[in-house]
């Protein structure tokens, strides 16, 4: 398969300008994508794009990496309702370097044939003139047709209205397609589908200024089966740095995703052939409870994203945590593993009546709850089942001296830190 074929099999194309397809198939296209430096880590949602490029490189195609450094300072207001908090220019540049790793994990930097290129488009944007620019590129933007932008027209409509400066966006990024086009000969923009009037801005730049032919491919949405946006958890984003989301972390979030997405996303985030997620998608439905998709999915992203290492570790620890052997794991993978799970703290003592230190807590609402469960063996603290009423706590029995694992029932948890 060529590129275009490759990227339609796999669901990623949602739509294209004309001629993208037979263009893929006969040339070596320089193709990019853009990514904003919010944050000093990328997290799952820019995971697609990042596949992507290295697609686009795998079929000998040359990407690059746009790292918005420029644009950053400015903000898209695509899918967007309220103006983002403009960052100072030492946040913009830290966040930057703070990507580049983590886009290494996806591309070849270092090779001879078709090598990535990472490029800041702070580079040319911080040195435009105000006025040179409104002279030789805003005059080819009609205020008319940026009206009718739906990422426009939807913050016009809101209270929150739009700014001068977000309604600029649109230019910048078309500039930095025409940039693209004529210092290494760039033809092809890629991104998500809120991003096509963007794109077909530069296109339309290019040929105006240019009399150059380049093209657009944008890719959807991601939405999970229950319909909310990829990426969302009830503990808050999945980031790509490991200090920010344990690889554990990482891993448990693509082990849990929604049978209905597994092969989906098996298509959009992995390298796996038809052939092999065929394989998957049949053993997932003769024994939907092994989870083989998934278990897949999360072993591949992870290695991708962490490395080997931290894909055996996660397993580890997932193993250690649901086979009862808490004690086998040290407090730094208690914590990584059990990341966002109720906790209290409290003060060092001799000792700890087992009924005071629950009642109360997320665990039990009171002493007389807390004596029924531990009637009906449902308790375990580290791994230990409670069997009697009066049984009182010291730090022998906690994790490093320092922690208590709380467990009621088979999955509900709570971690007592001594302080």
């Amino acid at each position: 398969m060529d590129l275009f074929d490759e990227l339609e099999w796999r669901g990623l194309v949602y739509d294209s300008t004309e001629g993208v397809r037979d263009v893929l198939a006969r040339e070596k296209v320089t193709g990019y994508i853009g990514f904003d430096p919010t944050a000093a880590s990328l997290h799952v949602g820019s995971l697609l794009m990042m596949v992507a490029l290295a697609h686009l490189q795998r079929h000998g195609h040359s990407p690059i990496a746009v790292v918005g450094g420029g644009t950053g300072l400015i903000g898209d207001p695509s899918g967007k309702s309220v103006e983002r908090q403009l960052m100072s220019v030492d946040q913009v540049e830290a966040n930057v370097a703070g990507i580049r790793s983590q886009l290494a994990r996806f591309l070849d930097f270092e090779t001879t044939v078709a090598p990535a290129r990472l490029v800041n488009n702070a580079d040319w944007l911080t040195k435009l003139s105000a006025v040179d620019f409104m002279r030789d590129v805003g005059k080819y933007f009609s205020v008319n047709a940026m009206l009718t932008k739906e990422s426009v027209k939807r913050r016009i409509d809101s209270d929150e209205g739009i700014t001068y400066t977000e309604f600029s966006y649109s230019l910048l990024q078309a500039y930095d397609f025409l940039e693209l086009y004529d210092r290494v000969g760039c033809t092809l923009q890629m991104g998500g589908s809120d991003q096509w009037g963007n794109i077909t801005a530069g296109m339309d730049l290019i040929r105006r200024l240019r009399g150059g032919k380049a093209h657009g491919l944008v890719m959807p949405l991601i939405t999970n089966a229950s319909g909310t946006k990829f990426g969302k958890t009830e503990g808050g984003t999945i980031w790509l740095d490991p200090e920010l989301t344990s690889p554990y972390q990482f891993y448990q979030f693509w082990l849990n995703v929604d049978d209905r997405d597994a092969v989906k996303y098996l298509r959009f985030f992995t390298f796996l052939g038809a052939k092999e997620i065929g394989e998957l998608e049949e053993a997932g439905q003769r024994e939907p409870e092994q989870r083989h998709a998934q278990r897949a999915l999360a072993r591949d992203v992870t290695q991708r994203v962490h490395g080997a290492t931290a894909v055996r570790e996660a397993e580890a620890a997932a193993h250690a945590l649901f086979s009862d052997r808490i004690s086998s794991l040290t407090l730094k993978q208690i914590e990584e593993t059990l990341a966002g799970v109720p906790s209290l703290t409290i003060p060092m003592a001799v000792g700890w009546p087992v009924l005071d230190l629950l009642a109360g807590s997320s665990a039990t609402k009171s002493k007389s709850e807390a004596q029924r469960l531990i009637r009906g063996g449902g308790l375990y603290i580290n791994d230990r089942r409670i069997t009697d009423e009066k049984e009182h706590l010291t730090v022998e029995h906690a994790v490093e001296g320092k922690l208590f694992v709380v467990r009621k029932g088979k999955r509900e948890y709570l971690l007592v830190w001594i302080r």
